[in-house]
């Protein structure tokens, strides 16, 4: 267990979002804090592009997490942005997407705080937000849906169901993330909860990137639509996702799905 005493109060952290693929997407602040930095931390979904603008003598450190492999577990990230910092280096924590959403941004600044460690947020452009965009499919449309919800594929941490009933009683966009290995039970608890069978749904795969791929069908038809997309993608539940064959605008000459 580390101690408070084991550190000296110095060294600076800065908590970047990266964005969602797109190199371009990456916000100016975010630029400077990578270009200033002496240790990178980045996970699996930050492309060479992004890394690239760090400086050449750089510290890069992977720590990336994939679907039912952690290359760092958690515990141990926390301690080597410790102790980068502590070291009195200018570390900059890179996530894809951005950091305060379902990125562990939060758990890791609770640990730099107790300690001490000054730092800052760099927000990034989420996933939901980009791939969407990206895609032709608006999270909230007047016609359609008046919210959006952001929702975890993954299982909660304390092992709390979602509210099933409650998502499929809005009239609103669903998003969930990190949720293509979990569509066939997405779609079965939201089709259980009372949501039709029949409500548009869409998968999109590596969003903003130039292989990005979009699928489109019904809610009953999700998992065989997952069985064709590969991961990072997102899946969005909603009757915006009619939009996407009107509103398509990137990678049109590209095949779409």
């Amino acid at each position: 267990m580390t101690t408070h005493d084991e550190f000296s109060n110095n060294g600076f952290v800065s908590l970047v979002g990266a964005g969602p693929g797109d190199p371009d997407l990456l916000t100016i602040k975010g630029l400077k804090a990578i270009q200033a930095a002496q240790v990178v931390v980045y996970d699996r979904l930050v492309s060479e592009e992004i890394l690239a603008l760090a400086d050449a003598n750089v510290e890069m450190i992977y720590v990336g997490k994939q679907l039912d492999f952690h290359c760092v577990p958690q515990d141990q990230i926390n301690r080597i942005l410790l102790e980068k910092a502590q070291q009195g280096k200018r570390v900059v924590r890179l996530k894809g997407g951005d950091s305060f959403i379902f990125g562990r941004g939060g758990e890791e600044l609770e640990e730099l705080a107790s300690f001490g460690i000054k730092y800052e947020v760099i927000p990034g452009i989420t996933a939901a937000a980009g791939a969407t965009a990206y895609a032709g499919i608006p999270l909230t449309h007047r016609d359609h849906a008046q919210s959006v919800q952001f929702i975890t594929g993954h299982v909660q941490k304390d092992g709390r169901e979602i509210e099933w009933h409650s998502l499929a009683q809005s009239n609103n966009t669903l998003v969930f993330y990190m949720g293509l290995k979990q569509s066939a039970y997405i779609s079965q608890k939201l089709l259980a909860a009372g949501l039709a069978a029949t409500v548009s749904c869409a998968i999109i795969e590596n969003g903003t990137r130039s292989e990005q791929r979009v699928f489109t069908g019904l809610l009953k038809d999700l998992p065989s639509m997952a069985e064709q997309a590969i991961s990072p993608a997102l899946i969005v539940v909603g009757e915006v996702t009619k939009l996407h064959d009107k509103l398509k605008w990137f990678n049109q000459s590209n095949t779409e799905c």
